[in-house]
Order: C-alpha cells, then sequence, then structure tokens
C-alpha cells in the first residue's frame, strides 16, 4: 500500500490552531468573519488565543496583546481557549469569566458575571448576569479598571462552556 509515510520526529505542518497548541497558520492566511473577527479553530491553551489575536486585523492586534498581557496579570495561571471564534479566558475547573469578540469597530469584551462587578462595566446585555466593555480605536483604556474588573470576574463562578 502506496502512501506518504513520516518519521516519528518528523512533524507535519500544522494549517489552523489545534486543541493541542499545534502552530497556527499565519496571520495573513486566517479567515476573517464578518466584522473581521478571526475564524480560529477551536483549542484550548495560549496558542490558539495568540493565533487569534495575531489575525485581529488591523489596530484591534495591538489592542489585543495588551488585553491578553493585562488579563494574564491579573490572574497568573489563567486557563486560556478559543470557541466559536472568541478566546475565552478562566480558571481550571471553573469555567471561563471573560471573553473578547471583534466587529467591524470595535472590541467587545464580555464579563460574564459583569452584573455582580463593582462599578458594573457599562455595555449591557440581553442576558441579565453579562456586561460588555466595548473598546475603539482611540479608547484610552483604563487599565487599573480593567484589571480589577478581571480580577473580579475571576474570583466569581465561571460559565461552563
Amino acid at each position: 500500500m502506496a502512501g506518504k509515510t513520516t518519521k516519528p520526529s518528523e512533524k507535519p505542518t500544522a494549517k489552523k490552531a489545534k486543541p493541542d497548541g499545534a502552530a497556527p497558520v499565519a496571520p495573513s492566511e486566517v479567515p476573517l468573519l464578518s466584522g473581521g473577527n478571526p475564524q480560529i479553530a477551536k483549542g484550548h491553551g495560549d496558542a490558539p488565543v495568540q493565533a487569534y489575536i495575531a489575525a485581529m486585523p488591523g489596530w484591534k492586534s495591538d489592542a489585543g496583546r495588551r488585553l491578553d498581557a493585562l488579563i494574564e496579570r491579573a490572574v497568573p495561571g489563567v486557563c486560556k481557549a478559543v470557541k466559536w471564534n472568541s478566546p475565552l479566558y478562566g480558571l481550571e475547573g471553573e469555567g471561563f469569566f471573560l471573553g473578547i469578540h471583534v466587529f467591524t469597530k470595535y472590541i467587545k469584551v464580555a464579563f460574564f458575571r459583569g452584573a455582580l462587578l463593582d462599578p458594573v462595566p457599562p455595555g449591557q446585555s440581553k442576558q441579565k448576569d453579562v456586561r460588555y466593555l466595548d473598546i475603539r480605536e482611540n479608547d484610552d483604556l483604563d487599565e487599573e479598571q480593567f484589571v480589577d474588573w478581571v480580577r473580579q470576574a475571576s474570583q466569581l463562578p465561571g460559565e461552563r462552556m
């Protein structure tokens, strides 16, 4: 039977972010969904989240790196995943407390239990507990407030997704 074989030490080149953390495709090769949201394969760990951030169009990629660093600073050892083409942040075995999604003119940060944060983030949701923070290109993000919200959110029950 003829077929391609590889030596055990050889790994095929990854084409998409994989759940096992394999290398993602180049950001320029990632398809963008409506509003510019990167289409990243579902996966757990830092690699798919970094692939998503790298593929965020324009100014949003730098903002995504900044948000990711602030979240890591606020919650050392935070667990990451990409599901439904959105990075999610949570605690091992506790669920997710925050998600990020790209839209045409802004980045939406969703605090899944945001109604319980003090002060409550400004963006309302149709869901009772969810609150949003929209970040636009020229916004001056209050990093101290954002980190405080992330810390508070990480101490509340997370969402199982």
